[in-house]
């Protein structure tokens, strides 16, 4: 009986170490994320969108992506993934409605599905979570930035005065035509210069 509790004593020490050590091997190999900050809105960008919630809520669970363990990344990959779908299906701002951002939307749902794909992945390596990661950053940075030229483009067509799209008319110079009485007042001057002869000398 002695020999009995014993073993089994032992034995379950022996799997607590086992789960203990198999947590601090998981720590060990989840590696931080640490990228630089990417292109945020223009006031006049963020002022336009202000009723855009969908892209508001993508703006603020992304922000922890770019200081973020890997664990971390694949743990929230699936509602990143979320949030931007409901970007995609539910732009409110009619500027925005262009082929150009509308792809680059459609770029980052892809991008976040393909990190959500890669934690159902046991064997999935830290450098492949970091690049995934990397290239989400970046494509919402690239986002942003076309956003922001938009709005920058309006504020200068709107400082422009004149309007480009109307050709400028050219305003020509009318000929002089002299009067006649100073081509007679020349010709006169003209008679007994035989250099000048039978020429009309018109200022």
């Amino acid at each position: 009986m002695i020999i009995l509790i014993g073993t089994v004593s032992c034995t379950k020490n022996k799997l607590k170490t086992q789960v203990i050590s198999k947590q601090d091997s998981l720590k060990i190999v989840s590696t931080r994320i640490e990228i630089p900050l990417g292109e945020v809105l223009i006031p006049s960008a963020k002022k336009s969108i202000d009723n855009w919630r969908e892209y508001k809520d993508v703006d603020d669970f992304i922000t922890s992506f770019y200081n973020i363990t890997t664990s971390e990344a694949l743990a929230n990959a699936k509602e990143l993934s979320d949030l931007v779908k409901l970007m995609k299906d539910s732009i409110r701002v009619y500027n925005l409605k262009i082929p150009s951002v509308i792809a680059r939307i459609n770029v980052l749902e892809n991008e976040t599905l393909r990190l959500a794909d890669m934690a159902t992945i046991p064997s999935i390596k830290n450098d492949e979570v970091k690049e995934e990661v990397t290239s989400i950053l970046t494509v919402f940075s690239a986002i942003n930035s076309k956003i922001n030229t938009i709005y920058k483009a309006s504020a200068i067509q709107k400082t422009i005065e004149v309007d480009t799209e109307k050709p400028v008319v050219e305003i020509k110079k009318p000929k002089f035509i002299p009067s006649k009485k100073r081509i007679r007042l020349k010709s006169k001057r003209s008679i007994g210069n035989p250099k000048i002869k039978n020429k009309r000398i018109i200022n």
